[in-house]
This record gives C-alpha cells, structure tokens and sequence, in this order.
C-alpha cells in the first residue's frame, strides 16, 4: 500500500482552512499533517515536518505566500522533495507570476471544484505541474505581450514532438494524460521532457513552460 500524500495547509482565514482540512482529511490517501495561519509558520512547519505538499495560500499576514514558496523551497525541506501548490482566491497577473517565479509546482483557484483540488494535490506530490485553465491563459497572455514588445531572445530548438508534449504539460495535462493524447508510452514522455528539460536548461515542468513562452516557442 503507498504512503498517504503528507500535506501542510497554510490559510489565514480559520473557516476556509478548516473547510480545507475537513475535505483533505475525508479523501483517502491524503494526510493533513499540519496548518499554518501565516506564511513564516508555513516555513516553519515545512522545516519541521518535511510535508510532500505545501497547500499554500497567496495573502497572508507576517509573510505572503509568494515569499514562502521561495523561503521553504530554497531550504532543507524543498532540497528534500517538499513541493508547493498554491490554492487561493487570487487570480491577477502578478500574483500568478509572483508564486510561479517562486517556484510554486501548481495554481489553483478555490472556486475550482473538489475533484480537481484533489486530483491538483495528488498530480503535484506526484511531480507534476498543474494549473487551471483561467491561470494558464493569464501567463500565456502575459508572457507572449512582454515578448511582443521586445524582440525575442535567442534559444534552443525543440523538436516537433516535444514542443507537443510542452504544449499538453501548458496545458495542465498529466504524463499519463500526454502520453494518451499523443499515442505514446509515460516512458517516452518523460524521456521528451528530460530532453526539453536539458535544452531549456531548466529543473521542472513549471520552469520549462515559463521558459518556452519567454522564448516565444509556445
């Protein structure tokens, strides 16, 4: 049997955390390990107990939750596989960029449905990236107007089938997910990743999607 996806809710609100925790505690497979009324006890707690997953939110007293992404992934927890996804009301662009330049592995929106929180929560802790559809949007548009007023930078080269498969990582699509879509094996997959991952001269698939829209690749 696997170990339950270990979780550290950080919210300022005690009912909208609450509610958090009463939907993660009722879902099999997930464990609500700690919770965090502001980002400096988020950063704590994730020292601490060294969570698979930080469900974090964006505006929050002592320290936001922007600055404590970047605080626990640069630490001994993040070195350690600790991952964050950002679960919050927030959805302006430089709250969204803010959390993604801080190495945040996901953005959802409260309103989303429960399915796809939970599914968002177990995809992340897996290693993967998720964002909802409204988010994705938002940086594709912000990314493509900053590259519209300046001239591209020069990059690398993707081939056409992992510039397919960036697509579908953009997209919020899973590796099995691609590999369905594109009539390949998860192993193939992770292997055009890996190589996207070197070409980028990036670590993740967050970093490798923000790069490619710098690059104007997608």
């Amino acid at each position: 049997m696997s170990q339950p996806v270990r979780v550290v809710v950080a919210d300022d609100h005690p009912i909208v955390r609450s509610g958090i925790v009463g939907l993660l505690e009722s879902e099999p497979g997930i464990e609500v390990v700690g919770e965090a009324v502001d980002g400096a006890e988020a950063v704590a707690l994730a020292a601490e107990l060294r969570p698979d997953l930080v469900l974090m939110d964006l505006r929050m007293p002592v320290l936001d939750g922007a600055a404590a992404t970047e605080r626990i992934l640069a630490s001994a927890a993040g070195a350690a596989g600790t991952r964050v996804l950002v679960l919050t009301t927030y959805e302006t662009d430089d709250h969204i960029l803010a959390a993604i330049e801080a190495g945040a592995s996901g953005y959802l929106l409260k309103a989303a449905p429960q399915e796809e929180i939970l599914a968002g929560i177990r995809s992340v802790a897996a290693g993967e990236t998720v964002l909802a559809p409204s988010i994705a949007a938002k940086l594709v548009a912000r990314v493509r107007s900053g590259a519209a007023s300046a001239s591209a930078p020069a990059g690398p080269t993707l081939s056409p089938r992992e510039l397919e498969v960036l697509r579908l990582v953009a997209g919020g699509r899973s590796n099995p997910e691609i590999g369905h879509a594109l009539h390949i094996g998860e192993a193939t997959v992770k292997t055009h990743l890996i190589h996207v991952f070197e070409k980028l001269e990036v670590g993740d698939r967050t970093r490798a999607v923000t790069r490619a829209m710098e690059l104007g690749l997608l």
